[in-house]
């Protein structure tokens, strides 16, 4: 039975891929934030580890639960955040933040990849696993407001493929979603109808192609995915 650990699994794409990788006969280890949350994401074959992906103790636990399984077979970092959110209209420019806002973006979107994946790719090597970063098309484009989030996820882009370039047992994917109906969606856009983003559950069967084909390592978007995987 295959294992995969998917940080953030208590919404939006992260609990979507959980689910559908435990339909598929998958162990999936996931976390979150919110325990109430995350324990009412669990569905058979889950298994939840509440707490913060930058917590040193959480981490431990993490790796720990994959350890007592044997094996790792996908590693995807999908917890993240957007930064200084909860303004009247928008997100705040760059010239705004503080470097306060920059370390708690930088700690969760990048600089807890980068442990846990250092901690847990002996793991990956071993089963010629999958490490996968969940990105955005913000790394890519420059939306105002965007900035922290934006640079963080750019930085998620490298340091996965760079993990992928430097170890050619596994394979590693930056995969952009595209647009979703997601919380952090609604943050971002305070007031605002977002019911015409697609929900995350479209999105998860082009991941899972992505997964199948195993293609080679690189930046993959969903809407594009069709010409790479034939969905």
């Amino acid at each position: 039975m295959p294992v995969a650990l998917v940080t953030g699994g208590s919404a939006g794409l992260g609990r979507a891929l959980a689910h559908a990788l435990a339909a598929e006969g998958w162990t999936v280890i996931v976390d979150g934030r919110d325990p109430d949350r995350l324990a009412a994401a669990v569905r058979r074959g889950i298994v939840a580890i509440p707490g913060d992906v930058t917590d040193a103790d959480h981490r431990a636990d993490l790796v720990a639960a994959v350890r007592s399984r044997g094996s790792l077979d996908l590693l995807v970092h999908n917890a993240s955040t957007l930064g200084p959110v909860g303004l009247a209209t928008w997100l705040p420019k760059l010239a705004d933040v503080t470097v306060d806002d920059l370390q708690h973006v930088w700690r969760t979107n990048l600089g807890a990849p980068l442990v846990l994946t250092t901690q847990l790719l002996g793991d990956l090597v071993a089963s010629s696993g999958i490490l996968m970063g969940i990105s955005s098309d913000a790394a890519v484009e420059h939306y105002p407001g965007w900035g922290l989030y934006a640079a963080s996820k750019a930085g998620l882009d490298h340091l996965v493929l760079t993990f992928g370039a430097e170890n050619e047992a596994i394979t590693a994917y930056a995969f952009d979603p595209g647009d979703m109906r997601t919380q952090m969606h609604a943050d971002a856009f305070p007031g605002e109808d977002i019911s015409d983003r697609p929900e995350p559950e479209t999105v998860v069967p082009r991941l899972l192609a992505l997964l199948a084909a195993r293609p080679e390592s690189g930046r993959y978007r969903a809407a594009d995915l069709g010409a790479v995987v034939g969905v």
